[in-house]
């Protein structure tokens, strides 16, 4: 009896629950029913929005294309425009630097033709200098030509002579000689400085080439010819030209360049002997300057005094004649002091005249009384 309620309580919650799934079965296929419409309608939606989007990213596209293809056309336009710009820059300044250039190269030639030009006439001039220098007449003409122009530059026309002979019972004449004032009250007014140029230029030739050789033996042999030229040319010319009282008691040996100059000064003790044994001084070309100018110097300290000399006659003669212009002055003096007292007793008298015209002015009836006597008036 206690089971059937229990079966009927049993069925009871089984149809409940029949009924139960049933109505969620319902509402499940009512939910997937509607989510299907919200997924049809919702896809519908999605292709409209893509479909949408798909256009306007076309147009987007199209606008974008379009813009990068005019950019892309100014961009090659205005790079068309540069690159002729610089083409043209390029050019002108290619063309500026070729000519430049070219201008530059042309200069350069025509330099190194004119070089070439002078290097000829240099070679056609060291060819005559040469031809010149290996004549004996010819050298010593180069050396007196020189010593001329030395001697013109430094001392007056005066101050020196050609071709003077300095011996007065001899014929041989010295190319130049400076005049010296001889001493005071003597015989001779003038002593001559004889000066001979000398150029042994074969002895300096050999010598110059045993140098670039370094041939030691060459370079002794060569000096020692040198030396005995110079020697031999110091002997004629102390034979020759000195003469004292007529001359110096020395005469000067000018070689006419430097170098050969130096050539005798490098030998020991050669230049002194030649001044002491044979009375010959050797110049070059500066050394006879020096002396030459020291000899101007000395020329100019007598000038000088002599005419101290003489201004001392003038100033004496001035004081003599200054002593008789005092007396002169005085008597101009005395005339003077005469003629101012003369002028002063004028000044009295004609303040006199002028009183007694003032007097007339006054006197009555044109009575007129004239009396120039005044106390201003001078007395004896």
């Amino acid at each position: 009896m206690d089971v059937v309620p229990w079966l009927v309580l049993a069925l009871a919650a089984i149809a409940g629950a029949v009924a139960v799934f049933r109505l969620v079965r319902e509402e499940l296929r009512a939910s997937r029913e509607e989510a299907r419409g919200a997924a049809a309608e919702l896809r519908g939606e999605v292709a409209q929005r893509f479909a949408e989007t798909s256009e306007a990213l076309g147009a987007i596209l199209q606008g974008v294309t379009r813009q990068l293809k005019e950019l892309q056309e100014g961009n090659e336009k205005k790079l068309d425009e540069m690159r002729h710009v610089v083409d043209e820059k390029l050019q002108g300044a290619l063309e500026r630097r070729l000519g430049e250039s070219f201008k530059l190269v042309s200069d350069r030639l025509e330099a190194v033709q004119r070089g070439l030009g002078e290097m000829q006439s240099l070679a056609t001039g060291v060819g005559d200098l040469k031809r010149v220098l290996s004549n004996v007449k010819t050298r010593g003409t180069f050396g007196e030509v020189q010593l001329g122009a030395i001697l013109e530059q430094v001392l007056t026309p005066d101050q020196y002579g050609r071709n003077v002979r300095c011996r007065p019972d001899g014929r041989e004449s010295v190319e130049f000689a400076v005049r010296l004032p001889g001493a005071e009250g003597a015989r001779h007014s003038q002593v001559w400085l004889p000066i001979d140029s000398k150029f042994p230029h074969e002895d300096y030739g050999r010598l110059l080439t045993a140098i670039e050789a370094a041939d030691a033996k060459a370079v002794s042999d060569a000096a020692d010819a040198l030396a005995r030229a110079v020697r031999l040319s110091a002997q004629q010319i102390r034979q020759k030209y000195v003469c004292p009282p007529h001359t110096t008691d020395f005469a000067i040996l000018f070689v006419p360049t430097e170098g050969l100059y130096a050539e005798l000064l490098r030998q020991p003790g050669f230049v002194e002997s030649l001044q002491q044994d044979q009375r010959v001084v050797i110049a070059g070309p500066t050394t006879l300057a020096a002396l030459l100018n020291s000899l101007r110097i000395g020329f100019r300290t007598l000038a000088i005094e002599q005419r101290a000399s003489e201004v001392w006659k003038v100033l004496a003669a001035v004081k003599g004649e200054f002593a008789k212009f005092g007396d002169v002055l005085e008597r101009v003096k005395r005339q003077l002091q005469t003629a101012s007292n003369t002028i002063e007793e004028t000044g009295v008298r004609t303040r006199a005249i002028t009183r007694q015209l003032r007097e007339v002015e006054e006197l009555p009836g044109g009575q007129v009384m004239l009396d120039f006597e005044s106390d201003d008036s001078p007395r004896a």
